[in-house]
């Protein structure tokens, strides 16, 4: 495919789409996310839409929040694995909030097997993929239907939440950056993500690395309100995603990284959130001669999550600077 025909093609997806990340471009244009990344260059240059990180958007996406149909279109492998990861922070008949989004819609799917919980939640979306869960209770928030992503906004559900408590909140949003924290577009679901957090004793966000450097206009949570976050790994050239995880680890933020599905050693699949992988350094750190930790060694690492397979939820990798 020609320069020409692939900027044509990528264009189109984005004006479909609203958003879309390089990772996707990659696929369907058949060519590395390198190559794409400099077609996006170029026709941001045109002023034909605006690169983000990880991917491209209209202009002024900034302000601009794409629908539900366009963002369940994206990065879906990597929402799948950071739901798959974030259900086994959950345990057995606890009270949590779960805000809006398409990556908490696919950990709601996964909680519906989890026996006595209690999800609190100001979106249909959440509240219907455990309609049918006979073990968990769904308790909905008041509010106006925002239609575009199928949640319940406003003062009313605002209200509903005033003196609850529950053990975590899990969110997701726009952007998350370590100067602002996490952030979207809208904000009437900025409003009501805060008073979410305000219930929870723990707050764990689910982004995936196209979020990670971006910064969109409503703050949502404070970095130091931020327990752990969930991501998948970004690419090895993703030095952006790389240096923004780092700074959110300086800033005491637990990050959890999920990957590929790995195997039980008796051969069968371990089941959603158990995931393990082995150990690794932050994306863009070389391996230096040295022990770990020592001179010369990894420093802070992003290590592996299979804590969550052997014991209790404190066991979750912590890259917090010691």
């Amino acid at each position: 495919m020609f320069a020409a025909e692939r900027r044509q093609l990528i264009l189109e997806m984005v004006r479909a789409n609203g958003a879309v990340s390089l990772r996707e471009l990659a696929r369907v244009v058949q060519t590395s996310e390198v190559t794409v990344r400099r077609d996006v260059r170029a026709l941001e240059a045109e002023g034909l839409l605006d690169r983000r990180h990880g991917g491209a958007v209209l202009p002024g996406g900034f302000t601009r929040e794409s629908g539900f149909p366009q963002k369940s279109h994206l990065s879906t492998a990597e929402k799948t694995a950071i739901a798959d990861l974030a259900a086994g922070l959950v345990g057995e008949g606890e009270a949590i909030v779960v805000g809006a989004g398409t990556t908490t819609q696919e950990l709601a799917r996964r909680l519906a097997r989890v026996p006595g919980l209690t999800v609190v939640t100001n979106s249909l979306l959440v509240a219907q993929a455990l309609a049918h869960a006979n073990r968990v209770e769904v308790v909905m928030t008041g509010g106006t239907l925002r239609g575009s992503n199928y949640a319940l906004v406003g003062s009313g559900a605002e209200q509903s939440l005033q003196g609850l408590r529950v053990s975590r909140a899990f969110l997701s949003g726009s952007g998350l950056t370590a100067e602002r924290g996490l952030s979207t577009s809208n904000m009437l679901s900025a409003s009501v993500d805060r008073a979410l957090v305000q219930a929870a004793a723990e707050v764990v966000v689910l982004a995936d690395h196209t979020k990670l450097g971006s910064d969109t206009m409503f703050q949502t949570v404070p970095t130091e309100l931020i327990t752990r976050l969930v991501t998948d790994e970004p690419p090895v050239h993703d030095e952006r995603a790389a240096t923004e995880l780092q700074a959110l680890a300086d800033q005491g933020v637990e990050i959890t990284v999920a990957g590929p599905g790995a195997e039980s050693t008796a051969g069968d699949a371990l089941p959603p959130g158990r995931q393990t992988r082995q150990e690794m350094p932050l994306p863009g750190q070389r391996r230096t001669q040295g022990g770990h930790g020592g001179p010369g060694g990894l420093g802070p690492q992003l290590r592996s999550a299979a804590a969550l397979a052997d014991g209790p939820v404190g066991r979750v990798a912590d890259l917090r600077r010691r």
